[in-house]
């Protein structure tokens, strides 16, 4: 699923004011209503809206948000919490702010759920078909109905994902050395302190109900690797509370500051002078399989490419792709006062 940038969705700083949530949200909720507004996206935007108010202005809901950490970007992948579950509990919800939109997202639902519930502690609460009870606490019977909160027999077993998807993000020599590169997996679990009580203060969670946990692995990088390669790694994704071990899934994103690539292609750019344009020079050129001269002829434009065979990355069927040359004219931003006059002269030349 992805993440929610709730302060970004009403307009507002991190620090904002519950005055100032206030007030962004009905600005925009009045924009966006409905009944007003009947451009297309109007009422999905009016959701969005609603549901980021249904949280920042609500003193718990925020401080659990927050809690998440201010790492995450709007639209970027995001493992819940386990043991909140992916089912929607929006249909539970009697939250004015809502109205008759009805609908809350899985973001919302995976980690408020367990909050859109108001049933009594201990008894007989309401269960949802994902096995969990209106706080959260325990499992019972998959096809709903009631369950004892102080404990039964035969409890079933819970059929959660523990899978974890996350990007990793490799290099051009990542890829082209097929070493291992070192990662840090953050994840999110229900406090082990409080067990995701919100309702009582927690000193390790500071009542937010989850964790933040973050774990360093060594990640052997397969040869042939490409942009949306996915990686998996065997028993390294979430544990439940029977031992069960889900795994970790990779997905491969190629981000190079001096190489564009495509495919096994790479491109890079090569600056040159006015002069160097005109009359053609020579250079070295750094690439994955070393240093090598290429000569850049006479009277080259910028975003001339020059081809240099067999330089890129390794092809699963054998041999190499090609780099690609992308010529840039540069002008030195020092240029002498004699300079300066030549390139009038030179000017006067064009007329």
């Amino acid at each position: 699923m992805k993440y929610k940038d709730y302060y970004e969705i009403l307009g507002v700083k991190k620090d904002a004011s519950e005055a100032e949530i206030k007030s962004a949200y009905r600005k925009l909720a009045r924009k966006y209503h409905p009944d007003v507004n009947k451009e297309k996206g109007a009422e999905e935007k009016f959701k969005d809206i609603n549901e980021a108010y249904e949280v920042l202005g609500d003193k718990q809901k925020r401080q659990r948000y927050d809690s998440l950490g201010s790492s995450w970007q709007g639209g970027a992948d995001f493992t819940p919490p386990p043991n909140f579950g992916d089912f929607d509990f929006s249909q539970f919800a009697n939250s004015s702010s809502t109205g008759s939109m009805g609908g809350f997202s899985d973001f919302f639902s995976a980690i408020f759920g367990d909050l859109m519930s108001k049933g009594a502690q201990g008894g007989y609460t309401r269960t949802y078909s994902n096995g969990f009870d209106a706080f959260g606490q325990g499992f019972g019977q998959n096809m709903g109905g009631f369950r004892n909160t102080k404990g039964e027999a035969g409890a079933r077993k819970p059929s959660e994902n523990l899978d974890i998807t996350q990007n990793i993000i490799l290099s051009v020599n990542d890829i082209f050395l097929s070493g291992t590169k070192g990662i840090t997996i953050n994840d999110f679990r229900k406090c082990p302190h409080c067990g995701g009580n919100t309702r009582t203060f927690c000193p390790n969670c500071a009542g937010s109900g989850i964790e933040k946990t973050s774990k360093h692995l060594n990640v052997n990088i397969p040869k042939f690797c490409k942009e949306g390669q996915r990686i998996r790694l065997k028993g390294e994704g979430k544990q439940d509370a029977y031992g069960n071990k889900g795994d970790l899934y990779l997905t491969v994103k190629i981000q190079d500051p001096i190489y564009e690539v495509e495919g096994t292609d790479l491109t890079k750019e090569v600056e040159i002078t006015p002069p160097e344009a005109v009359l053609g020079t020579k250079k070295e050129i750094v690439t994955p399989h070393g240093n090598f001269n290429i000569t850049i002829p006479q009277k080259s434009s910028s975003g001339t490419m020059l081809r240099m065979k067999g330089l890129g990355l390794p092809k699963k069927e054998g041999g190499f792709g090609n780099l690609n040359i992308k010529v840039k004219i540069s002008v030195k931003k020092d240029l002498s006062d004699e300079e300066i006059k030549l390139y009038k002269k030179l000017k006067e030349y064009e007329k």
